[in-house]
């Protein structure tokens, strides 16, 4: 092999790589998917607990939490219709769950799962929890299950163990954490 042919192979598949990645690019517009929000979550007593970060993805929405302080174990996790906070004693100023279509609860129902409806959120023995999760029955800006309409939306954190199943709120209890989306 000449010298020449030696600099120009690794050269060659630079190229190529970059072509590929190009390529990726025009395939996922990252203009069309730039849509974010975040917030803080808020405990009963007001204090911030962590963030909750929302990200419009291609057919949906990306979720990342990162909290603390948060009593160990299962919790359902909600989409409420209303970005309201304000009742720190039960958060019940964020309303029921988002269900534009008033569809049953529970992901095990089925005639269901509503809007709202998110997997269960698993805290450590520490309190702490991180979690990236995906919900493709809502998105940031489009259609009726919008989570930046009028009066936003929150992101509620409840007491105990979603069954996905039992009506209204699959068992889910009181209302411990919640995140404004707007």
């Amino acid at each position: 092999m000449s010298p020449m042919t030696t600099l120009l192979t690794p050269l060659r598949r630079f190229g190529l790589a970059l072509c590929l990645v190009g390529l990726a690019l025009m395939a996922y517009p990252t203009d069309a998917l730039a849509l974010t929000t975040q917030a803080e979550l808020i405990d009963n007593s007001g204090t911030a607990i962590g963030t909750v970060q929302v990200e419009q993805a291609h057919k949906g929405v990306l979720i990342n939490l990162k909290a603390k302080d948060l009593p160990p174990g299962y919790h359902g996790m909600h989409f409420h219709a209303v970005g309201d906070c304000s009742d720190l004693a039960a958060f019940k100023s964020a309303g029921g769950h988002v269900n534009p279509f008033d569809t049953p609860h529970g992901f095990r129902n089925p005639e269901g799962p509503h809007e709202g409806n998110l997997p269960n959120l698993v805290v450590a023995a520490d309190g702490t929890v991180a979690v990236e999760l995906y919900s493709d029955l809502v998105s940031l800006d489009a259609g009726a299950a919008n989570l930046l309409d009028e009066d936003g939306t929150a992101l509620i954190i409840h007491t105990n163990k979603d069954d996905h199943y039992s009506q209204p709120i699959g068992g889910s209890g009181g209302r411990i954490a919640c995140a404004v989306i707007q």
